[in-house]
């Protein structure tokens, strides 16, 4: 109990999440395990949206294929750490920038959004999924694979910093996802005809991620102050 009053505590949080990110982060050898299975979700995610990327404009892409997109965005948040590890400095004394502080916010927010997404969606049609021949794969496969999205992206507030700007060009995209996925009808390949239930909780996620964002990262301009 005494722990988990003290996890109540930001800062302790702070110091727990920034500890945890230099186990993963913090060596040459760590990042580049964790940069590896990045890179493979990268690619199970564009296996994935292939066979139907021919049916969308290919300027609605980066919104359509929006799993491969996020993962493919917090690869290049992995990348900023390259020089920091490589010259033996603590993860989280990697520079910030404002270019970084969109960079990060944005693929923190879409690694959440988008890990969180199958959890709802897949949900709505249990049966289904569960029943399929693959189940392991298309259920228990997706839904393993996108919370590792969520944990990856916690990782980032040791290291990013965020803005007003940044924060509010995320909750733009979340809601153009929204708009391409169920105005347009670009919606990931699925077992069944999405309605309005299912855009109203992505929306809902999306909002909760920049929220989740707001909370997590220190902000950029505190720091130039």
């Amino acid at each position: 109990m005494t722990r988990l009053r003290r996890l109540s505590n930001r800062a302790v949080r702070r110091r727990v999440r920034d500890a945890v990110a230099e186990e993963l982060l913090g060596t040459p050898r760590s990042l580049g395990v964790v940069f590896g299975l990045t890179a493979f979700m990268f690619l199970v995610g564009v296996d994935y949206y292939a066979v139907t990327l021919e049916e969308v404009p290919t300027v609605l892409w980066p919104l359509y294929a929006d799993s491969a997109v996020a993962v493919a965005l917090g690869a290049l948040s992995l990348a900023t750490l390259l020089p920091t590890v490589g010259s033996g400095d603590p993860v989280t004394e990697t520079p910030a920038n404002r270019p970084l502080a969109y960079l990060h916010t944005v693929s923190f927010v879409w690694l959440v959004q988008f890990g969180l997404w199958p959890v709802v969606s897949l949900n709505l049609a249990f049966e289904s999924y569960v029943t399929a021949p693959d189940a392991w794969i298309y259920y228990w496969g997706v839904l393993g694979t996108h919370l590792c999205f969520v944990g990856l992206a916690l990782l980032f507030p040791a290291f990013g910093r965020t803005t007003r700007g940044a924060l509010a060009l995320a909750g733009a995209l979340g809601v153009g996802n929204v708009v391409v996925d169920y105005a347009f009808g670009y919606y990931p390949p699925l077992l069944y005809e999405p309605g309005a239930g299912l855009a109203i909780a992505t929306l809902e996620i999306a909002g909760g991620s920049v929220w989740l964002a707001s909370r997590s990262f220190r902000r950029l301009d505190a720091d130039e102050g």
